[in-house]
């Protein structure tokens, strides 16, 4: 009689998780989840239930839920490569990188034949900007198995951080070459900017976008790629018409609310438009070099010319500064404009010390470090109320350069203002009345790098950006092009490794079709 019942139970339970596997499939979530409560309910030592019903939870966007799931189906069935790999993914979501890095490695361990347990560990590794340690393991996955684009595009990136062009702009063209329509591929292959498609190209790349139920998301990708190699090609025309046409579609996917970030900034002025509280430590952040910025100012090459300096660490577009004020945000829960005005210089001082326990890791080695994220601009009152001893750098560079340049480039996401020029001009226009305001407040720790500055004069400005940041001079930071080091930015990644060049303008270059532009900074001011 045991036997039978033990006979039955073993059917029902394939039978339900064969059922939610076919649910989950089909994005049935709710379908999915019921089952596997009976599966569990059933077979409580079932570590695939606990392991479906993990991902389950991934699926809904609920990682901590998940993990508990997973944690369970490891403990249950410790060789189990899947659990181990599931469980990784929902630890990295968490942000609990090294427990997410130590499942992915232990399912590598287990299954050292699977692509995917290669692919997922180097993917992550990849978003956690470790591009010398995403490699190898890529590497391994693409050997396993040829056939998967996402891993030819995931290390085509990573080759594009550490500066190794010549490999990325191979195995985008390998993506081509297994599906000539891949949107994605082409963008990114332009997006390197050193790379010029030839005639037959630029005319696949007219003929996808003329294909029925070619998708927004493709058709931006595409328009961008043919602006770019238009404009190789000295058809300037024909290469605006392209460029506008994509943004066009990426800004009605994703509007800017001008108004709304008008009110935003009027809120952060008036929120440190007093004294702070006389601060704990005076020094605390010293060695802090934030770099305050809009895209395409030239603050990645900002960022490796100090990066090149012995003393000095590179973090690249760090989001902790954003992440600790979020954080405070949401323990008093009310924005930073209400708890600002009411926090002592003890709440100020334990935001630093939370900040700088964050970036131990850029630390280590180094006694420098850089923030560039692009949202820093907006933040140095509470950056500077943190760390009073950090520096600023403001990245400079044309207004119309700027503006054009951001309206030229594809961002991966949080710059919807970059597709339209009103929103374009006057999210600029923000930008310049909050710096404004931030260098009369704080005149000691702020200091303005304008690149056609150092254009005209490398060695001098350079030198001028060490002493501000504290820094003795080296000759490296002139020779910033030879510094071997990840540089997040894409379209920068290529540049900053190549010695300054005097002729960098572009806008002048299209003349009158960028009067409208010009009309609008002018009529705010900005020139």
């Amino acid at each position: 009689m045991d036997s039978i019942d033990t006979n039955q139970t073993s059917v029902s339970l394939d039978d339900l998780l064969a059922s939610a596997s076919r649910a989950m499939a089909a994005r049935k979530l709710a379908n999915a989840e019921l089952t596997l409560k009976q599966a569990a309910a059933l077979a409580p030592d079932s570590a695939e239930a606990q392991r479906l019903s993990g991902l389950v939870q991934l699926m809904r966007d609920n990682p901590g839920k998940a993990a508990g799931f997973l944690r369970k189906a490891v403990e249950l069935k410790p060789d189990d490569f899947n659990a181990h790999m599931n469980l990784g993914s929902a630890l990295f979501q968490c942000r609990h990188t090294d427990a997410a890095f130590a499942s992915m490695r232990r399912a590598c361990e287990l299954a050292p034949t699977e692509a995917a347990t290669w692919y997922n560990l180097g993917r992550a590794m990849q978003l956690a900007h470790k591009p010398d340690e995403a490699k190898p393991s890529l590497m391994r996955a693409m050997e396993l198995d040829p056939s998967h684009v996402m891993t030819r595009m995931t290390l085509a990136h990573v080759h594009s951080t550490l500066g190794e062009i010549t490999e990325a702009v191979s195995l985008y063209r390998s993506v081509l070459k297994i599906q000539p329509d891949h949107a994605k591929a082409w963008f990114d292959i332009c997006n390197l900017k050193t790379t010029r498609l030839d005639s037959s190209e630029i005319e696949h790349i007219k003929e996808l976008l003329k294909r029925p139920r070619v998708s927004s998301n493709d058709q931006v990708l595409l328009g961008y790629a043919l602006a770019k190699a238009l404009e190789d090609q000295g058809d300037l025309t024909a290469s605006f018409h392209a460029l506008q046409t994509a943004s066009a579609i990426r800004y009605r996917l994703a509007p800017w609310d001008i108004q709304a970030e008008r009110e935003r900034i009027d809120g952060i002025i008036k929120t440190f438009d007093r004294p702070l509280p006389r601060a704990v430590d005076a020094n605390l952040g010293h060695g802090v070099i934030f770099i305050s910025c809009l895209p395409r100012s030239g603050s990645t090459l900002t960022e490796h010319i100090l990066a090149s300096h012995t003393m000095v660490e590179g973090a690249n577009e760090i989001s902790e500064l954003q992440a600790v004020i979020t954080g405070e945000s949401s323990r008093r829960g009310q924005f930073l404009t209400q708890w600002g005005p009411l926090a002592t210089a003890e709440d100020w001082h334990r935001l630093g010390c939370e900040y700088l326990e964050r970036t131990t890791y850029w630390r280590k080695g180094k006694s420098f470090f850089t923030d560039k994220n692009l949202g820093n601009w907006a933040l140095v009152g509470p950056a500077l109320a943190m760390l009073p001893g950090a520096r600023v750098v403001n990245t400079l560079r044309d207004p119309l350069e700027t503006c054009f340049a951001c309206y030229r480039q594809l961002f991966k996401d949080g710059a919807a203002f970059s597709y339209d020029f009103e929103a374009m001009a006057n999210y600029y226009a923000g930008y310049v009345r909050i710096s404004t305001f931030w260098k009369e407040r704080f005149p000691e720790n702020w200091h303005d790098h304008v690149y056609e500055d150092m254009l005209a004069d490398p060695e001098g400005r350079i030198r001028e950006l060490l002493a501000f940041c504290g820094l003795p001079f080296e000759q490296g930071c002139l020779e910033f092009h030879k510094t071997p080091r990840s540089v997040r930015s894409t379209p920068s990644a290529a540049q900053v490794r190549q010695p300054l060049q005097a002729n960098t303008s572009r806008a002048s270059r299209y003349g009158a079709l960028l009067d409208p532009l010009r009309d609008l900074l002018r009529r705010l001011e900005i020139e």
